[in-house]
């Protein structure tokens, strides 16, 4: 086998479960539903190291919330939704100021309310 391929037979179960058990208790529940969804558990072993990865570009407190999110809704999360849910923000969690929401002042003087028109 070549070597880029014996890297590979390092990959089970067992090591995406610790992985996922290191972020927190929702990403280890999304972990083994995704492996358990396969007839055969290596046909899920990218699918993991996708979304173990997915705390390398966002952060591990915002892949366990959007993990906790997508099992609220299902009891097999699947690698798609869970990236869905961090690429619109939807793990519950601020990242920076222009995410936050708008105050409801206008910010805008010359804009005619309901009383400019007698109403």
């Amino acid at each position: 086998m070549p070597e880029d391929h014996q890297k590979y037979l390092e990959w089970n179960g067992d090591r995406f479960r610790k992985w996922a058990d290191k972020i927190g208790i929702n990403t280890y529940q999304a972990v083994d539903a995704i492996l358990t969804s396969q007839r055969v558990e290596q046909q899920s072993y990218k699918s993991c190291m996708g979304l173990l990865k997915l705390a390398d570009k966002y952060s591990a407190e915002r892949l366990e919330a959007a993990c906790k999110k997508a099992l609220s809704y299902t009891a097999a999360p699947s690698y798609k939704s869970i990236k869905n849910i961090l690429t619109a923000g939807k793990d519950g969690q601020i990242t920076d100021q222009s995410q936050a929401p708008e105050s409801t002042t206008n910010k805008y003087s010359i804009t005619r309310g309901a009383g400019y028109y007698g109403r």
